[in-house]
């Protein structure tokens, strides 16, 4: 696929997509979303670490309304399910680590995509709003799953009916980020992070983020067996052998990843 609304870059096995659509604040289009969906499934394939950003001063302002056409044809729910659902399926099974680099507001289905990455770092003058009863939506793209989760059900309440801004160091306050760093150490800090992931055991971390990830709705002895199962995989890795011997050896270990 010929990327027009994105910029998809590889280096050192980092794949760098960058939402590029500045003069609309890198709302999301139908172009747009089917191109996420690509890109995603195409940097697994393709990389160790996947970082999100947007060009221009804002990650991404969520759906482009003018890109609706004539409101009484609408069908939200198709759109949903068509669409979006998709694109945020492929960031959530991203067997590989991923992170948001949010850069500037973040609002709707533009937070959604940041909050739904595994690592979320934004700059200071970076703004997370869930702007959909502005207009009179519901937060959708999977936001209802993952705030109540992340900052809890008051917060998320407060967040959806409010619709107001929350800035990154309280977001950061909160548990929904990371880390909030000064706008212009975003790019080193984000680098340096990605760099760190890429070079690390990936198969290891594919089999966190699972973990992790049931943990949300499993009980605690389904959970110990998913432990003991993933812990099982990972034992028989290249990297795990790697990583032990480096320990003893008093070395750094290199490891070959998937």
């Amino acid at each position: 696929m010929l990327y027009e609304t994105l910029l998809y870059d590889v280096m050192d096995s980092v794949v760098t997509i960058t939402l590029n659509r500045p003069k609309v604040k890198n709302a999301l289009n139908q172009q747009m979303r089917a191109e996420i969906y690509h890109a995603v499934r195409k940097a697994q394939e393709e990389a160790r670490v996947l970082v999100f950003t947007g060009a221009g001063d804002a990650f991404c302002s969520g759906q482009d309304l003018g890109d609706a056409g004539n409101l009484s044809d609408i069908d939200l729910e198709s759109t949903l399910r068509d669409e979006y659902e998709p694109m945020m399926q492929a960031i959530y099974e991203c067997e590989i680590p991923t992170i948001a680099a949010v850069n500037g507001v973040a609002a709707g289905a533009g937070a959604t995509l940041a909050l739904s990455t595994d690592i979320v770092i934004a700059g200071a003058s970076a703004k997370f709003i869930l702007a959909f009863a502005r207009i009179g939506l519901v937060p959708d793209a999977g936001v209802t799953y993952w705030l109540p989760r992340q900052i809890g059900y008051a917060r998320a309440m407060g967040m959806a009916l409010f619709a107001e801004p929350v800035d990154a160091k309280t977001a950061e306050g909160w548990g929904m980020i990371w880390q909030a760093v000064e706008d212009v150490d975003l790019p080193v800090v984000v680098g340096s992070r990605a760099a760190a992931l890429a070079n690390g055991p990936t198969e290891a971390y594919r089999y966190i983020k699972q973990a992790l990830r049931l943990s949300l709705d499993q009980t605690f002895e389904d959970q110990m067996r998913t432990e003991s199962h993933l812990q099982g995989l990972a034992g028989k890795t290249r990297d795990f052998r790697e990583g032990v011997i480096a320990f003893l050896e008093k070395r750094s270990p290199k490891y070959e990843g998937r």
